[in-house]
């Protein structure tokens, strides 16, 4: 099992340190990156909240996109999935 790494994060100018496996550690910084992003976009959009609000706003409009997300996959495999039964049913008839 590799050993964790410690990586220091920035979100909405907070610093948060996090031990993290050597190969997720990309991913984690474009995940903040990301976040600070929407934060400046929300701040930018909604002028006179607090940070919390914009942190607020993010969680929800990230755990949107991931819901979102799954409800396009799941469409996906059903769309797939009735498109072999139809593609089996063909077969049978030919």
């Amino acid at each position: 099992m590799p050993e964790l790494i410690p990586v220091n994060i920035v979100i909405a100018d907070r610093t948060y340190r996090i031990k993290t496996q050597p190969e997720d550690e990309e991913v984690i910084r474009k995940t903040v990156k990301l976040i600070n992003d929407k934060i400046i976009e929300f701040k930018t959009q909604f002028s006179g909240k607090d940070m919390q609000d914009y942190i607020a706003m993010v969680i929800i409009w990230y755990a949107t996109q991931a819901v979102s997300e799954n409800n396009n996959s799941l469409a996906e495999s059903q769309i797939a999935e009735g498109l072999k039964k139809l593609e089996e049913q063909l077969n049978k008839v030919l």
